[in-house]
């Protein structure tokens, strides 16, 4: 039994509120290990009683559960005001946001695979099956919400100097591109992104929301680790097409949402196959890739989307297909998607 154990059993203790587990939040500053005996020392830079107490009561009962432990310390510090600060270059958490449920990040790894698409109609899927929806656009440099869902106003202010989310198809929508003249650049590096996320969350009159969807940016690099460190996330979807140029990809947005604790709730597969006005089914990028990704990663298959020209003609127009033609064939491949993600987020936590 070493110190790099007991840290890596600590990973389990999350810190109240938050996705993720102290040992990240840097908050486990002293390991001893001798005998049988451990001793830990854990400092919050703020939280209540009630918090420290919690982290407490978590971290000694998993420390207990380890066969070679025979006794156990854990000492818990608190200084200062401050919200535990992350091991990263970017700022802390924003915390959770008390009018929100749920926030889910729809991610893919990579660009052009249909994540703004799936973000927009289950937004509104969730929306027609009577869940007060949001949808956070949080692809700053090239935001698409805006067009796919027919909205291209600036957001007012609140009496609270809040930012209004404007709002469409029941859904409460908030993006970059609302605050952008026409073809307008970002012209940004990292810490400025997730500042703006931050307000994105924080500064938006979101009221009370049954969910919020997050429409990350492709890739995987520093800005969507931070952003899923900084945005309190209930869990994370993956959107992927059926080839395996895609699926490796995947894979690697995957182990993104594992290294900062997001639960995975699913893996959906766009662009499944077409199906001719003759009835006959091509499988233009391959077939079943992304349930058997799921299988492998032993997570949900949260369903598959085929290639329907209503879902892009309504993208196009700002018509979500979710929200126009709810019954349709396209209409009814989301409500399966959103079914299946209710269910997963069932067994979590609020």
């Amino acid at each position: 039994m070493t110190s790099e154990t007991i840290k890596e059993t600590l990973k389990q203790v999350r810190y109240p509120g938050y996705s993720r587990d102290i040992v990240s939040f840097g908050l486990v500053k002293d390991i001893s290990v001798e005998h049988g005996a451990v001793a830990v020392v854990i400092e919050l830079t703020g939280g209540s009683e009630e918090v420290a107490h919690a982290i407490k009561t978590d971290a000694e009962k998993c420390l207990r559960e380890l066969p070679e432990v025979q006794r156990v310390y854990v000492g818990v510090k608190t200084a200062g005001t401050k919200r535990p600060a992350a091991q990263t270059d970017g700022p802390a958490p924003s915390g959770q946001v008390p009018e929100i449920k749920r926030i889910v990040a729809v991610a893919s790894g990579k660009g052009g695979v249909g994540k703004s698409t799936l973000s927009a109609n289950l937004a509104c899927t969730l929306s027609h099956l009577g869940l007060k929806t949001g949808l956070l656009d949080c692809d700053i440099y090239g935001p698409s919400i805006p067009l796919m869902m027919g909205v291209h106003k600036r957001p007012e202010l609140s009496s609270n100097e809040k930012l209004v989310p404007p709002e469409n198809y029941g859904v409460k929508l908030m993006s970059m591109g609302f605050l952008l003249d026409d073809d307008q650049p970002v012209i940004w590096r990292g810490p400025m992104i997730v500042k703006t996320i931050q307000q994105f969350i924080t500064s938006v009159d979101w009221g009370a929301l049954d969910i919020l969807l997050v429409d990350l940016p492709p890739g995987t690099g520093d800005a969507q680790l931070t952003l899923c460190q900084t945005v309190p996330l209930h869990g994370g979807v993956v959107i992927t097409t059926p080839q395996e140029a895609s699926l490796g990809v995947v894979r690697k947005g995957i182990a993104m949402f594992r290294k900062v604790n997001v639960p995975i709730l699913g893996i959906v597969e766009n662009m499944s196959h077409f199906t001719t006005p003759q009835g006959e089914r091509i499988e233009i990028f391959g077939s079943g890739g992304g349930r058997k990704e799921a299988d492998r990663q032993k997570t949900a298959f949260l369903g598959e989307i085929p290639l329907y020209q209503q879902i892009r003609e309504g993208g196009d127009a700002g018509q979500p297909v979710a929200a126009q033609s709810p019954d349709s064939a396209p209409g009814q491949a989301f409500a399966t998607i959103a079914k299946n993600l209710q269910t997963q987020l069932k067994p979590l936590p609020a």
